[in-house]
């Protein structure tokens, strides 16, 4: 009997890739960034796409890198395989960082970096509202499309605070979840075939 693999075939559901969605892998998408990560699309358009992944943390310290930041105890994560020894930073500090970019709800992206140790020194910025990233994840003009037409990502809306939630390892199978019963049966699939 021919196996139907149908079941992993990630059916259109109209929801087209932009700024404030999130990307969710595939099963079988392998490699250290993308196997089982979450992405939120910071930027999207025709010329190229920026994410960051959401559930890749990893024991970090900020002043390591740069000695002049504030004792501050918030979590950084592996952004992506892009620019890995540089740091971003995703917030719900619009109305206080200048230059930061809205990217949904109460979520924004960057902003003044002096301002922001400033902010921090003072006591106004609250680690659970703040995420940073190592590197971010990019794709150049139409790279993300075809990944899509690959069926390598699921492309849907979600809730502001799961973005800003203590993500780790084990929250894909919860944005799966948050997908739709579509694509319960990814929860259940081992990470490797190869050991089941």
């Amino acid at each position: 009997m021919k196996e139907n693999l149908d079941i992993f075939k990630i059916r259109t559901n109209n929801i087209p890739p932009k700024k404030g969605r999130i990307l969710i892998a595939e099963p079988f998408l392998y490699g250290d960034y993308f196997s089982r990560s979450v992405v939120i699309l910071v930027a999207y358009s025709k010329k190229g796409t920026v994410g960051f992944i959401l559930n890749k943390k990893i024991d970090f310290s900020i002043q390591k890198v740069f000695p002049e930041f504030p004792d501050f105890e918030a979590n950084v994560y592996l952004g992506g395989p892009v620019a890995p020894d540089s740091l971003f930073f995703i917030h719900k500090y619009g109305h206080l960082l200048p230059g930061s970019i809205h990217v949904l709800g109460n979520i924004f992206w960057g902003g003044d970096f002096d301002v922001l140790k400033t902010l921090i020194s003072e006591d106004k910025i609250k680690p659970a509202d703040i995420h940073f990233y190592l590197g971010y994840s990019g794709w150049d003009a139409g790279q993300l499309e075809d990944e899509l037409k690959e069926n390598s990502w699921l492309v849907t809306d979600i809730d502001e605070d799961l973005i800003m939630k203590d993500a780790n390892q084990f929250s894909w199978n919860e944005f799966v979840r948050k997908a739709g019963n579509r694509y319960s049966i990814w929860e259940n699939f081992p990470e490797n075939p190869n050991f089941n």
